[in-house]
């Protein structure tokens, strides 16, 4: 078999993994949860119960914040995406920077999605995504019915995962250069 061929059918094996994945997550049983409250701009307290809108699902993606190029790597690519998982579920993405951090980074990004702060609550430690010094990245899936609210499932975030589109583009390069993201680049 040539390199090319085994490529195209660990490829394949990669698509059938991902898909056996998805089935064992719509298998998980939701775990109810309280309704936490976040902080948005102003310092406003924002219940999750809120953030659903008119949807019954929610995607929210756990950013380390301003200081990580990473995180900030993952959601540079959220406004393409952001109508198109709004059309779904409802999509916020939480930091323990406080609001007007927050505010004045997306601006600077030129974000669009939606973005609330978890500083000074238990929400991110309670879903072991927080210690004392670290936010661990990832996404959750959160449901609500009958007006309880319910943890469905989350993912980690990694350079490589599959939540940001740009790391397969890196993949195919023929170069041994690591490659790390930046806050800009040069032309």
């Amino acid at each position: 078999m040539s390199l090319q061929q085994q490529i195209e059918t660990l490829e394949n094996e990669i698509r059938e993994k991902k898909e056996t994945l998805a089935k064992l997550r719509d298998q998980l049983e939701p775990v109810e949860i309280k309704d936490y409250a976040l902080l948005g701009q102003g310092n406003k307290e924002v219940k999750l119960s809120e953030l659903f809108g008119d949807k019954s699902e929610l995607i929210l993606v756990w950013n380390m914040g301003k200081s990580c190029p990473y995180c900030t790597l993952w959601a540079d690519g959220y406004n393409g995406l952001n109508a198109h998982l709004n059309d779904r579920a409802a999509f916020v993405v939480v930091s323990p920077d406080a609001p007007e951090v927050q505010a004045e980074f997306a601006k600077s990004r030129g974000w669009k999605f939606r973005m609330l702060s978890h500083k000074g609550s238990s929400f991110a430690r309670d879903f072991d995504l927080q210690d004392d010094k670290y936010v661990t990245p990832g996404v959750s899936v959160f449901l609500k019915k009958d007006g309880e609210l319910f943890h469905h499932t989350k993912s980690i975030f990694d350079p490589g995962d599959n939540f940001c589109s740009l790391w397969d583009f890196i993949d195919l390069l023929p170069s041994e250069v690591r490659w790390v993201p930046k806050y800009s680049y040069n032309p």
